[in-house]
């Protein structure tokens, strides 16, 4: 059922073999009708795809995470808790996980099954074009090999002992593992649908999925439409029966739709509206610090961009105190290493580069000495480009940025280039640019997941293409070690090896900077800004 423009509409239902009756706990009721079980979410972002082997973006993985619920899933907090799985165990060795499978059902009726894990898992490993996250479950057993054609896929390490028990192997110890399956990557699809009807499992009114909500109509560059999933596990929990996403890349036109009543939620706003958000719009905006680093990729497959010392002197003029301070103002901080505070059993901010600590004109000054040593200079110019990313603050940093580099020398000569956020991962994905805007934010609670970026392994999703086999190797003892003080110790130095290598520019940490309608309910500021919609409701639906 879609509420726009106060018509009432129903598209996509019947692919689902449901109705209004059977698809809402109460469709009828008045509350239903003038919006109480209803939230209109600005996302950010327009998907590029639905399907959780192929998503990669934020806005991607908010859907997703009302779509389909993995072994384990997020709780309010953002903490991994059971999902599927509603209880493991671990073998000695840290190698051997079993998970045993609650009785859930998929959106269709059909019991999910270990199998669907295993088929999904299988998937994930050898579909093409290749899952950009599948580097990131390079852990279990055989995957790297069967992602690489070099294994058959009934050869990984994941298998259903029974309906309801699925067994997973793992090359070396993750105690993070319950964190890492809670993403969209790890989630299980729906065998018997997938494997009749292919991709076209993804369309609207095709889609089966586990998770509290189900697609309904996805108008591109519009909005997405989910309802209520009656078969979920946990259904007699989940408050709202609708919910809406829209791409929201223009922060100011977001904020215009927050004071009119279209959106219930903006999941992003320019820090130097605080000020005056608090103001017009008093206990909507929510600021958290937030696991996430946003950094600069250099290109290493290009020339000149294989030289550390470029690549050093353009990190060493970022004047990021002045992005933090004058441009941003939403209280981010300045970046000088990969990890961002508030990662478990990590201290974040002790590999940083030497330079760190000196003024600014004297960073310019070895910068320059820097590119000069390079061959670069007056008869040479340093000429490239710059791509970011077209959405939030970004467009207002670059432009700054930019101008940092150029007061190294005047023979630096700076191109800026702005795209839309899909279109710029996929540049960065296919390695079509010099120097490019990029950040992560954490997937599972482990500063091994912010490392693991730059790994030979990781494939595309080592954008810059870095390689040092120093680094790959340290961070393989990391995963071997089951002391926790010494896997520190280790996961400390490969992070200062890829800062004084200069394999990306940090620029700044994050804060998570949401507008929320204080008729949501259930909206618990958190480290991921995780925030699932089984777990949100409004003041209206529960009087």
């Amino acid at each position: 059922m879609n509420r726009r423009n106060g018509v009432l509409k129903f598209v996509g239902l019947m692919g689902l073999g449901v109705t209004c009756a059977i698809s809402f706990s109460s469709c009828s009721k008045k509350e239903d009708t003038d919006g109480a079980r209803i939230l209109h979410i600005g996302n950010s972002g327009e998907p590029l795809s639905l399907d959780p082997h192929q998503a990669s973006g934020a806005w991607e993985r908010r859907i997703l995470t009302d779509l389909f619920i993995g072994l384990t899933t997020s709780d309010k907090d953002g903490k991994p808790i059971p999902g599927i799985a509603n209880e493991w165990s671990v073998s000695p060795d840290g190698l051997v996980w079993t998970f045993k499978l609650r009785d859930a059902k998929w959106s269709d009726g059909v019991a999910v099954s270990a199998e669907d894990f295993v088929f999904s898992f299988r998937r994930l490993f050898t579909m093409k074009p290749p899952a950009q996250y599948a580097s990131l479950l390079f852990l279990i057993k055989n995957s790297q090999p069967i992602f690489e054609g070099k294994l058959p896929a009934d050869q990984l390490g994941v298998r259903a002992i029974n309906n309801k028990t699925l067994e997973i192997t793992l090359n070396n110890p993750a105690p993070y593992l319950p964190g890492l399956l809670s993403h969209f990557a790890a989630v299980a699809l729906p065998k018997h649908v997938v494997e009749k009807i292919g991709d076209e499992f993804l369309k609207p009114g095709n889609m089966v999925t586990n998770g509290p909500f189900v697609l309904t109509e996805w108008a591109p560059n519009d909005y997405i439409h989910v309802i209520k999933n009656k078969n979920f596990y946990d259904e007699a929990n989940v408050c709202l029966n609708e919910m809406f996403y829209y791409p929201t890349q223009d922060d100011a036109a977001a904020e215009r739709g927050i004071k009119t009543g279209k959106y219930d939620v903006q999941t992003s706003f320019s820090g130097t509206r605080l000020e005056e958000l608090d103001r017009t719009l008093p206990g909507f905006a929510r600021v958290e610090p937030f696991v996430a680093t946003t950094f600069y990729v250099f290109n290493t497959s290009k020339k000149p961009f294989d030289d550390v010392r470029v690549r050093g002197a353009l990190s060493m003029a970022i004047n990021r105190e002045f992005i933090t301070d004058k441009i941003l103002k939403g209280g981010q901080k300045p970046a000088y290493s990969i990890v961002p505070p508030g990662i478990n059993l990590y201290h974040s901010g002790q590999s940083t580069p030497e330079w760190m600590n000196l003024d600014r004109a004297t960073r310019l000054a070895n910068a320059k000495k820097l590119l000069e040593s390079a061959g670069f200079g007056p008869k040479h110019p340093l000429k490239f480009s710059f791509r970011y990313r077209n959405s939030g603050d970004n467009p207002r940093i670059a432009p700054v940025v930019q101008q940092n580099w150029r007061e190294i020398a005047p023979w630096v000569e700076v191109e800026i280039i702005g795209s839309d956020v899909q279109i710029h991962y996929d540049k960065l994905r296919i390695r079509d640019f010099e120097v490019g805007d990029s950040a992560w934010v954490a997937d599972f609670d482990d500063a091994r997941n912010f490392l693991y970026n730059f790994e030979t392994s990781a494939g595309i999703m080592n954008n810059g293409n870095y390689f040092n086999a120093q680094y790959d190797e340290i961070l393989k003892q990391s995963d071997n070690e089951v002391d926790a003080n010494k896997r520190e110790q280790l996961i400390l130095k490969a992070e200062k090896i890829a800062i004084d290598d200069n394999a990306v520019a940090p620029v700044y940490f994050y804060t998570s900077r949401n507008l929320v309608n204080p008729r949501v309910t259930g909206w618990v500021n958190n480290a991921t800004d995780t925030h699932p919609g089984r777990y949100l409701c409004t003041k209206q639906a529960k009087k």
